[in-house]
């Protein structure tokens, strides 16, 4: 995210904000901002007497500005950070009288998982005047392969849109994961690297035939006998290919084929559906296979056989489950 890449930017040249305010649903540039603010900022020696980690559920407000009002030891500043401050979002406006005049030798990081300031609120102007406030938005899944993309980019690699669509379906929109995946790739690999396939299947523990990229290919081409045989050994192997995410996967899966049904201009359908071009191989497929209103009946069994995953108003195992769900979609 290009925000993010500025507030680093700004504080490598020297411009340093006394209160960054990391909030919104993606956790991964949260973290990534506050782990160059708590290693960079301030030197080894520094940092004994003048950075301080606090977490949320262990402090109040008034803990946070009493730490942030303290002057440094023998340093040019002190740093503050408090993760996990979503815990304290009952009191968060407690923090305004400080937002309005925060102690400028202090750097105080607060990082907001998950959740966002009302903009209105004098708080959040404060810290907008007198500090930063950056929102990190979740992206959506036609977004995470640019992303996959400029990340290897930046550390030397390319990779195959295959593959790139392989890391989507297999890790979703979970950031943190993905480049978690694609560190593992980059010590195996040697720089300059195309990532292919066969390196996704090889080192991040996917199977070459029995994964929901390839469930959902089955599923749109009606072809029942390999469809059964992946959710058999999704159902032998639950810890790899959990059911709640099965049955999420294919759900998105119809939603989106219902909604490309609805569309009069065909080739919009991956920036409408926020998916990759390379997924609509299967849309084009499955939008052959299954009429507008089977599709509709399907969406619905999917939502019932979701809320039995989850245990509730049945006690069926994850094999009876994922039977059911082949027969509502193949019937």
């Amino acid at each position: 995210m290009d925000e993010a890449a500025k507030i680093v930017t700004d504080i490598r040249a020297g411009n340093i904000r006394p209160v960054y305010f990391l909030m919104g649903e993606e956790p991964y540039y949260i973290d990534k901002i506050a782990e160059y603010i708590e290693g960079q900022l301030l030197t080894e020696d520094e940092k004994g007497f003048n950075q301080t980690v606090l977490y949320g559920r262990d402090v109040s407000i008034d803990d946070i500005v009493g730490t942030a009002k303290r002057y440094p030891m023998m340093a040019e500043r002190q740093v503050v950070i408090v993760k996990e401050a979503q815990d304290l979002s009952r009191t968060i406006d407690k923090l305004e009288s400080y937002a309005e005049q925060p102690t400028p030798t202090t750097v105080l990081v607060i990082c907001y998982k998950y959740k966002t300031l009302d903009k209105r609120k004098k708080v959040t102007k404060h810290l907008e005047k007198n500090g930063v406030v950056f929102e990190s938005k979740k992206l959506y899944e036609n977004q995470v392969g640019q992303w996959i993309t400029r990340i290897l980019q930046g550390k030397g690699y390319t990779i195959d849109h295959k593959a790139n669509a392989m890391m989507v379906d297999f890790l979703g929109t979970d950031l943190s994961r993905i480049a978690k995946e694609l560190e593992k790739l980059q010590i195996i690999l040697p720089k300059g690297s195309t990532i292919l396939p066969s390196h996704i299947e090889e080192n991040i523990g996917f199977s070459k035939e029995y994964n929901v990229f390839e469930l959902r290919k089955a599923i749109a081409e009606r072809n029942q006998y390999k469809a059964y045989k992946i959710a058999q050994y999704f159902a032998q192997n639950q810890k790899e290919n959990p059911l709640v995410m099965t049955v999420g996967m294919m759900f998105s899966f119809f939603s989106n084929l219902l909604q490309y049904h609805g569309l009069k201009d065909k080739k919009t359908a991956a920036s409408v559906l926020r998916v990759s071009p390379y997924q609509l191989k299967d849309y084009e497929t499955a939008f052959r296979n299954y009429p507008m209103r089977k599709v509709s009946a399907i969406v619905a069994a999917l939502r019932n056989v979701d809320v039995k995953s989850k245990g509730v108003g049945a006690n069926l195992t994850p094999d009876d489950l994922l039977k059911e769900m082949l027969i509502h979609i193949f019937s």
